[in-house]
């Protein structure tokens, strides 16, 4: 049998394909200059508006600063700065805000004699870590300090959950819709156990662990909490809990053990209520009032607030964005100092992008802060549950390389600073935590598993030679060897040692008085302190004035923060979004429209532009293909 001639293609066949690339490549660069092309107009558009008005007309006399945070409480972005710049210049709020930004601004307005009160809305301000009570603490002690500058804050909200109910609480003035709810319910602590299910499938986990009270992988090995577990836990949210109501108690001056006994009968009195959260919140003190958005604008008018406009609608305001890009070249400091470098997130290795924690990214940062000359003194604020031990390890020791240059180190624990998180802080001259910061959970564990049942239900079995008893050993298609256990056993063990005895040095305290106190156990702040494993109580500010104190810096010293570079791109993109004349033309209704927000997605190239080094070519193995 013959074979078929060869196919041959027509010629233009070939030339509709050299078209066709062609005009993906112009397409790609369409999109690639649009972006480029709405940055400049936006720059233009600022650097005009800024010459012609510039920072004193800004903000107007007699504002009010309204602080609507959207998104996720966070100490660090890790939202990408191009794709927060084209959202929020769209009209979208960023889905995340820095703290510091938040409390950078309410201490700013309380000293500004433009701002003469602050209007809350939190309903679309989610808290961080567990509960993010700690973070939430020290809003609203920003909040108290604007207060006692003699300036009311009013909060209003629709709904309102207990965590954005504890940062109200600090208000004067407390008001929810007519048609709102606000409900303090507790704590709680469940979650789901896979042993049943692992079992069904044929899977062994093998779970290697030191400290009795360590139980972040019980999940695997059991189908219900251990009562070790449960004791912790009470422990712990029972010490949270309290500190929330007695906070919120004395804000509010309601009795604590009033306090306690409606939330503790909350089903009993919304039935009595018949189901009207609203009245019930106000019955019980918990709120001032209840009013629409329509009267709180007439409440604020009638306070001698000056209307939006000529014609007398709304009330002259400024947001919280705005706001911080107007504050913004006043903040930044060159001058020697404290820098603060911010953990937070999972501790892995490697290098990890802002707003997690990466060993080599973390630990380059701190060698970064070190090798600075401006550096006195170095903060580093922790928020987070740990992770990877080894990469801990090399934070950890850049900690130490920097105390031993005479550099003091000072911790500031955030909403969390537990098991690997405590790794990284045990070195440091002194640990700050909040009350409710959760923090200990001192132990190690270790997980594998094996698949030999799993794959016996299909037919399939493994078999074969070794040239030792440690060859193939953590081949997942065998048996688990007991000799093998027993050394994965052994590992954790040391590692349970090195973290206890780690921090038995650094806290000057012997081995036995540490491992009561760790075996994997959780501790709030104030726990932690109670028991010498947090040395004073407090946030960031007190953090860095004690580091400050520690260097002899006296009272005139810098402030500044140590990030990854974000390079030329990166760094305008960021300035822009920081432009107060930018935000000044958006307040006459310059918007970019909202597919602009998506520009980084439609052309995934762009983000190659960052990673391109000059003069030389780039060859790329890379698959843009995430579906929408």
């Amino acid at each position: 049998m013959t074979s078929p001639p060869p196919l041959h293609r027509p010629n233009g066949f070939w030339a509709f394909l050299r078209v066709f690339g062609r005009g993906i490549n112009v397409a790609r660069l369409v999109i690639i200059n649009l972006v480029f092309f709405f940055f400049l107009l936006l720059f233009l558009i600022g650097t005009v508006a800024g010459l012609s008005g510039g920072r004193s007309q800004s903000i107007q006399s007699n504002s009010v600063l309204v602080i609507k945070p959207q998104g996720q409480l966070v100490e660090q972005y890790s939202i990408d700065a191009m794709q927060r710049t084209l959202s929020s210049l769209s009209g979208n709020e960023p889905k995340q805000i820095q703290m510091r930004d938040l409390v950078g601004a309410i201490d700013a307005a309380a000293k500004d004699s433009r701002i003469t009160r602050i209007l809350l809305e939190p309903e679309d301000l989610q808290s961080g870590s567990f509960g993010g009570l700690a973070s939430l603490r020290e809003v609203g002690l920003a909040l108290d300090r604007f207060r006692a500058a003699g300036k009311p804050v009013i909060v209003w909200a629709a709904n309102l959950d207990q965590g954005q109910y504890y940062l109200a609480a600090h208000a004067d003035r407390v008001l929810l819709d007519p048609q709102g709810s606000l409900m303090l319910t507790g704590l709680a602590n469940y979650r789901l156990f896979y042993k049943d299910l692992l079992d069904k499938l044929g899977v062994d986990v093998h779970l290697f662990r030191v400290g009795q009270f360590k139980s972040a992988a019980e999940p695997y090995i059991l189908d219900h909490a251990s009562p070790e577990a449960k004791e912790a836990d009470s422990f712990w949210m029972g010490g949270l809990w309290d500190e929330y109501l007695a906070d919120v108690a004395a804000l509010r001056k309601i009795d604590v053990n009033v306090l306690r006994a409606d939330v503790d009968g909350l089903p009993d009195k919304i039935a009595t209520a018949q189901g009207d959260l609203g009245q019930l919140a106000l019955s019980e003190h918990l709120v001032d009032g209840v009013a629409t958005p329509a009267e709180v604008t007439a409440m604020l008018r009638d306070q001698g607030v000056p209307a939006a406009d000529k014609d007398g609608h709304g009330f002259r305001q400024v947001n919280l964005q705005r706001y911080v890009a107007d504050i913004a070249s006043s903040a930044s400091s060159l001058k020697p100092g404290v820098a603060v470098v911010v953990a937070e997130g999972e501790i892995t290795g490697g290098k990890q992008p802002q707003g997690s924690i990466g060993g080599e990214s973390t630990a380059a940062l701190i060698r970064s802060a070190r090798e600075d000359k401006r550096t006195k003194a170095l903060v580093l604020r922790v928020n987070s549950p740990g992770g990877e031990v080894y990469a801990a390890e090399q934070i950890r020791r850049e900690v130490a390389l920097t105390q031993a240059a005479g550099i003091p180190v000072v911790v500031s624990m955030g909403d969390v600073a537990a098991s690997g998180g405590y790794w990284i802080s045990m070195n440091a001259d002194r640990i700050f935590a909040e009350p409710n910061t959760i923090t200990g959970s001192i132990g190690i564990f270790g997980l594998f598993y094996t698949v030999p049942n799993t794959l016996e239900k299909f037919g399939v079995k493994s078999d074969g030679i070794a040239t030792g008893p440690m060859a193939g050993a953590f081949d997942i298609t065998r048996t688990l060897d007991p000799k093998v256990g027993s050394v994965i056993q052994a590992v954790i063990n040391k590692g349970y040692r090195d973290f206890v005895g780690g921090v038995a040095k650094a806290r000057s305290k012997p081995f036995s008085d540490i491992d009561a106190i760790a075996q994997g156990r959780v501790w709030t702040g104030q726990q932690a302190k109670d028991r010498g494993l947090v040395d004073q109580l407090g946030g960031i500010d007190a953090a860095i004035a004690d580091a400050a104190d520690r260097a002899k810096l006296g009272k005139d010293y810098g402030i500044r923060y140590v990030e990854q570079p974000l390079g030329a791109f990166g760094s305008f993109i960021a300035a822009l979004n920081q432009n107060a004349a930018i935000q000044v033309a958006q307040s006459y209704g310059f918007r970019l429209p909202s597919w602009v927000a998506q520009l980084p997605e439609m052309a995934p190239e762009l983000k190659l532009l960052r990673q391109a080094k000059a003069g030389q070519p780039n060859i790329y193995a890379y698959c843009f293909c995430t579906p929408h």
